[in-house]
């Protein structure tokens, strides 16, 4: 539920803040009376926390105007003052309940929910929908009696349909209910929630249980009150064996059979101090061991489900900490509770974790917990080098399926989805036509385009023998991830799909405990693992910051009692590190007195957690301190304006680029790219108009590249982009792709429209244009000067340089066509590509000017239109052929019939195009040609 907290105390606000986050409630906070009176005019609260004594306008004039302007909102008031007569003023102004502080965050939670039922008479403490249960109280989701894990916005959204259950609900007012006005994102963040909310309730039986209602939003599906579903997959219901929790049960057990030698050791020296020793002297080192090993044994023995032990340890603890010697009574007492501690460990064989309730929210993975090997398909019809790769891949600890055609691989991927697939283009059941030159009538790139459309995408290595410049451009506009040639060694190939692999799956982030127990130790390694974090651990603290630069973790767990160097003195030296002080700090203590808590707080700690741990509390609070930094830190590296990764970030990411295109010998272009006229757009129809420019141009570029791509804003209209494996000629050609659809893309602010928007680009490619990021970046910015000199709209090679005058007119492409409705927009898609073209309407003219000892015109390719005024077109080419004109251009027939296919060869032409003509396909057969020309360079 959405609520407002108006508080001018800062400790009191955010203690309230946490409480009422923690149970999945967004909080709104104002400081002062004015400001809360303001927000609760203008959004829609569930609840108003108000505190009576408030600086520019108090609690009860504030509950009075609300009233008076037919709000209804529950309002709670909160203050010191607890006389009869204060109740009455504040009751009496409209306040709906009133509690004295200080502040119990349970008695607060539980008069909340009181307040919440009172809206209506249909609101009970239990939320149900046929057989889906909420309880506020607990924030438990059950399905049929099965608990589902939710996390703290899908449990937010669910009890938002919940409470109103009659009302269908778009994304805006989602968003409006459940975020706060401070960070609103955007409304495919509420698409993405329910998107996971509905895959949760469908694995316990739930299907449709939120339905979408068209054009308007989502709301609760009425058939689930009258015929809920019956029939549940078992599989589904029972939680997996794998799971993170199940593995750290069945682990921590394990840990336990392991370290029950050494806590019966560190009993033995409770022993030897109070048991064996009739008069103990407190100042000697057996009796300050003796302190040492029961403040462990009160923070471990909890962990592992001894929760009486724990007891007994602390009350150990708590007499030798005494500074006058023990009396007879308290020497006996201690004496008998260390014999029940041994007593209780010694019977004591396995015991499991404590069952404590689980976090309501479930915990944000931040890698899969998955620890089963990843899968690779294979689809290649070459069976002997399918199984070489199969039997590399093991090695390397992959499973694998090999699947010889693109049906069978897409049965097996419906079946068993792979982790990376590994593709061949063509395969003899799809081309038997050979006629037919369209890349996607192929088996592999139909596989190819039905992959680049899944949700989640399947990361897609392309592994073939054709090379040709059509298939690389192709795969990467389909999204393939690598265009690998055949042949090339297994290893090679393993290598590229590890690289794939890892860059496709999350960042995993790494957590250093220090804490001198190693059951302690071991017991958090065991814990957090499973949730896929990297854990290190050092028993010494004074190696601490030669671990810290080994391990650069981003948490850091400190144990306060530690001998030579305890915890706090660690975090304040930490929070003195100008290279480390960003690190977020929690403290692991058996204290949990008032003191301590505010000394850790006091030197800089995050969040503490008291022992015994329990997991599922240290769980939650390592991920969701690691998430937030996490955030707070790509604040720093994100563009805010376009959301692609700004100039520092980008270099680092360009620079791995380079380093793994270096390793692997393999192209790297490097595109430098502007918005034309940015500064006139502003000036003409405001910076709004060309903010809005900004952002459509980096989003159509991150929908149309790769996820591996590195886009960029680096100042004002220029972007910088980086595509690995991708040459100078196909970075060339998806970005004018990217271009031809800006286009057709106009601005719309406020209800105005701006012209559409065109960019200007250069791309240099590694290693022929440079062999360092500055030198690259340097050749395609040289490239984009001449692009916006040209006129700009349009995407240049470094180095291009325009025609030159001479008697021998040397272009790069000739077209003999007599309709300029057709020759028009080729041209200039040619012209934006780069490419210097030169048109000619008649076969006359052309054989005037191609043909002959002393051409005037020499061209790379000669596009010739079947049917020409006067010489048609297969007489033009015969002429041209028998002029000797193919030694130096390839010929291409356009519009030809499929049927004149074997005479136009015949004849001497490279290639032909038959009607319906497709630009994209027109521009393929030329990259195909030019791959194939040994003369002109046009790149």
């Amino acid at each position: 539920m959405r609520i407002l907290l108006v508080e001018d105390d800062e400790h009191l606000a955010e203690l309230l803040t946490d409480t009422l986050i923690e149970q999945h409630h967004t909080v709104d906070r104002a400081e002062d009376g004015l400001s809360g009176l303001t927000l609760a005019e203008e959004l829609a609260y569930d609840l108003i926390l108000l505190d009576v004594m408030l600086p520019k306008l108090d609690g009860i004039s504030f509950c009075r105007q609300l009233r008076t302007k037919g709000s209804q909102v529950p309002v709670l008031l909160m203050t010191a003052r607890d006389t009869s007569t204060d109740k009455v003023i504040g009751l009496d102004a409209g306040a709906d309940d009133y509690l004295v502080k200080p502040i119990f965050p349970q008695e607060l939670l539980a008069r909340m929910r009181a307040l919440l039922r009172r809206g209506t008479s249909s609101r009970s403490p239990l939320l149900e929908w046929g057989e889906l249960c909420l309880a506020p109280s607990t924030c438990e989701v059950t399905y049929s009696g099965t608990v589902m894990h939710l996390t703290p916005k899908e449990y937010a959204i669910l009890e938002l349909l919940l409470r109103n259950n009659q009302r269908v609900y778009s994304r805006s007012a989602i968003l409006d209910q459940l975020w706060g006005f401070e960070d609103l994102p955007g409304e495919d963040t509420v698409k993405a929630h329910i998107k996971g909310l509905r895959q949760k309730l469908k694995a316990v039986g739930a299907t449709d249980v939120i339905e979408t209602v068209y054009g308007l939003g989502y709301r609760l599906n009425m058939n689930y009150l009258k015929n809920p579903p019956l029939e549940k997959t078992a599989s589904l219901v029972t939680p997996l064996p794998s799971s993170p929790e199940h593995q750290t049960r069945s682990l921590v057990a394990k840990i336990w059979e392991r370290a029950k030698t050494k806590t019966l050791q560190q009993i033995e020296v409770l022993e030897a101090a109070v048991v064996l020793t009739p008069m103990p002297d407190k100042s000697d080192r057996l009796w300050k061991r003796a302190k040492q090993e029961a403040h462990k044994l009160a923070g471990s023995l909890g962990t592992f489900g001894l929760a009486e032990g724990t007891q007994l340890a602390r009350q150990i603890e708590q007499l030798l900490q005494l500074e006058t010697a023990l009396s007879p009574d308290q020497q006996q007492q201690i004496q008998q509770q260390v014999v029940d501690l041994r007593q209780l460990l010694e019977a004591a064989i396995c015991p499991s974790l404590p069952k404590q309730p689980e976090p309501v929210a479930e915990v944000k993975t931040l890698v899969s917990a998955n620890t089963q090997e990843p899968l690779l398909m294979i689809v290649d019809d070459d069976q002997t080098l399918a199984e070489l790769l199969s039997a590399e891949a093991q090695n390397r600890g992959f499973r694998t399926a090999i699947a010889p055609n693109p049906d069978i691989a897409r049965v097996e991927i419906n079946r068993n989805s792979p982790d990376v697939l590994l593709l061949d283009l063509s395969f003899v059941e799809s081309d038997e036509t050979k006629s037919n030159h369209s890349e996607l009538d192929e088996a592999g790139l139909k596989l190819l385009a039905e992959l680049s459309q899944r949700v989640p995408p399947i990361p897609v290595l392309v592994f073939t023998g054709r090379g040709q410049e059509v298939d690389r451009v192709t795969v990467a506009r389909l999204k393939g991830r690598r265009f690998l040639q055949k042949p090339t060694t297994p290893t090679e190939v393993l290598e590229a799909v590890t690289e794939v692999l890892a860059q496709d799956r999350k960042v995993e982030s790494s957590v250093l405990v220090v804490d001198d127990d190693p059951l302690i130790l071991q017991a958090l390694q065991t814990l957090l693992q499973p949730w896929g974090l990297r854990v290190a651990t050092l028993d010494n603290p004074l190696q601490f910051w030669d671990a810290l630069e080994a391990t650069k973790p981003d948490l850091l767990v400190l144990d306060i009692e530690m001998p030579e160097l305890d915890g706090i003195e660690l975090c304040q030296t930490l929070r003195n590190d100008p290279h480390w002080n960003w690190m977020p700090v929690l403290f692991l203590t058996a204290h949990t007195d008032a003191s301590t808590i505010q000394q850790v707080f006091a030197v800089g700690a995050d969040d503490y957690v008291s022992k015994p741990i329990i997991a599922p509390e240290l769980i939650t609070r390592i991920l969701n301190r690691i998430e937030r930094t996490r955030l707070l830190r790509n604040q720093t590296e994100t563009d805010a304006l376009t959301g692609t990764a700004n100039r520092q970030q980008s270099t680092q990411e360009l620079s791995k680029l380079l380093q793994l295109a270096q390793r692997s010998q393999q192209p790297l272009s490097l595109s430098v790219l502007r918005l034309d006229h940015l500064k006139q757009i502003n000036s003409q129809h405001g910076h709004r108009f060309g903010d809005q420019a900004l952002r459509q141009v980096a989003q159509l570029l991150r929908q149309k590249l790769r996820i591996e791509d590195v886009v960029s804003r680096w100042s004002g209209a220029e972007f910088v982009i980086g595509m690995y494996g991708i040459n100078r000629s196909a970075g060339i050609e998806w970005l004018a792709e990217i271009l031809e659809a800006l286009r057709q893309i106009e601005i719309t602010v406020e209800g105005k429209t701006s012209l559409p928007i065109t960019f200007s680009a250069g791309v240099a490619q590694y290693p022929e244009d440079g062999l360092l990021l500055r030198d690259l970046y340097q050749s395609a910015n040289a490239a984009l000067d001449l692009a916006e000199a040209a006129g700009g709209d349009r995407v240049l090679p470094a180095y291009w340089q325009p025609i030159q005058a001479e008697a021998l007119l040397k272009t790069d492409v000739v077209l003999v066509h007599p309709d300029p409705s057709f020759a028009q927009p080729l041209l200039y898609a040619l012209e934006t590509r780069g490419y210097h073209n030169h048109w000619l309407q008649d076969g006359e003219t052309a054989i005037e000017l191609l043909a002959g000892n002393e051409p005037e015109v020499r061209s790379q390719i000669i596009l010739i239109g079947r049917n020409l005024p006067g010489i048609d077109g297969l007489e033009l080419l015969k002429h041209l052929a028998q002029e000797q004109v193919t030694r130096h251009s390839k010929l291409i027939m356009l519009s030809l019939p499929p049927s004149e296919a074997e005479t136009a060869s015949n004849l001497g032409a490279f290639d032909y195009i038959s009607d319906p003509y497709r630009l994209p396909v027109v521009m393929q057969r030329l990259r195909r040609a030019f791959v194939t020309t040994t003369k002109l360079d046009i790149s």
